[in-house]
């Protein structure tokens, strides 16, 4: 997989008025990690969008800072919008340590076909949509696949348990946590509701009484 790479720059703008660097095209970064000076950086908006598009919040990316020869290893950890517009707002990067375990919240992805779904009153019903895990940042996957082969009946659900990971790779969530099951559709059927004897009687005397004044009507018309 190609190495994703990010030019910044040194931000001196601070406060209220980075919105002028936002309607240049420029986006407010900040740089802090364990152990490192947090620091202030500034990113064209477009060449950061498309490089978060591909990283997501598990890739690394060789981080560029001005003139700097040695580009730091980092990854993206909160994203900031404007909640009506949508634009980018702010971005915060983490410098990692190659050789120091990370945490961090992986994408969970179903896979392959369930043989209990061939029954039509099956469904597939999922319970999380991420998990939690420990390891070296270079071993952090971007998905963790599940894979639905294994789901035969609504006996056996996929469990975090169940998952085979990569030497390295720590899961921190519950075991017993459930990622994929079958379950029954609810199938809702009509209930007729029996009218009481007294009820149906008025009712069969109303249209027989409509009835015999509707006969009356075309005898007249006669």
């Amino acid at each position: 997989m190609a190495k994703l790479e990010l030019k910044v720059t040194k931000r001196d703008v601070l406060g209220k008025k980075v919105r002028f660097l936002r309607r240049e095209g420029v986006t407010p970064v900040h740089l802090f990690g364990h152990g490192i000076e947090s620091e202030t950086l500034q990113c064209n908006t477009v060449e950061l969008q498309k490089t978060m598009s591909q990283a997501g919040k598990t890739r690394l990316i060789e981080l560029k800072i001005g003139k700097a020869k040695e580009p730091r290893s980092v990854m993206v950890r909160e994203i900031q919008k404007d909640p009506l517009k949508g634009g980018l707002l702010h971005v915060d990067l983490y410098q990692v340590r190659m050789t120091e375990k990370m945490k961090v919240e992986v994408p969970v992805l179903l896979v392959g076909e369930a043989p209990a779904l061939k029954l039509k009153e099956k469904m597939l019903e999922r319970d999380v949509s991420s998990l939690n895990i420990e390891c070296l940042p270079a071993e952090v996957p971007d998905r963790i696949e599940v894979d639905l082969s294994a789901l035969i009946d609504s006996e056996h659900p996929i469990r975090v348990k169940d998952l085979k990971l990569p030497a390295g790779i720590t899961i921190l969530d519950d075991p017993e946590v459930t990622l994929a099951r079958i379950v029954t559709r609810r199938i809702e059927e009509e209930v007729v509701v029996a009218k009481p004897a007294a009820e149906v009687t008025a009712e069969a005397a109303a249209e027989a009484g409509e009835g015999e004044a509707k006969k009356e009507k075309e005898e007249e018309k006669k």
